[in-house]
C-alpha cells in the first residue's frame, strides 16, 4: 500500500520508497527511511496536498509524491 491510500486518522509505518533520482533524494531527507511511523493529519479540499505527522513534526505532500512511499497500515 502506498501512502496516498491512507485516510486522514490513520497510522502507517514507511516500508520503502519506490522513487528515483531527486524526489527519492527528497523525500528521504524528509525523514522517510523504513521504520518510522506516522499518521495522515488530513487531506485539503481537494484532496491535495495531504498533511503527515512523523518524527514530531509535519509535512504536507502532493498526492503524486505519496504514492512513491511504500507503507504499512497500523
Amino acid at each position: 500500500m502506498t501512502l496516498d491510500f491512507l485516510q486522514p486518522g490513520m497510522a502507517g509505518k514507511v516500508l520503502g520508497l519506490t522513487a528515483v533520482g531527486d524526489l527519492g533524494q527528497r523525500l528521504m531527507d524528509l525523514g522517510f527511511h523504513p521504520g518510522v511511523e506516522l499518521k495522515v493529519i488530513r487531506n485539503a479540499p481537494l484532496r491535495d496536498p495531504l498533511e503527515v505527522q512523523m518524527l514530531g513534526y509535519f509535512i504536507s505532500l502532493r498526492h503524486n509524491e505519496a504514492r512513491f512511499v511504500e507503507v504499512e497500515r497500523l
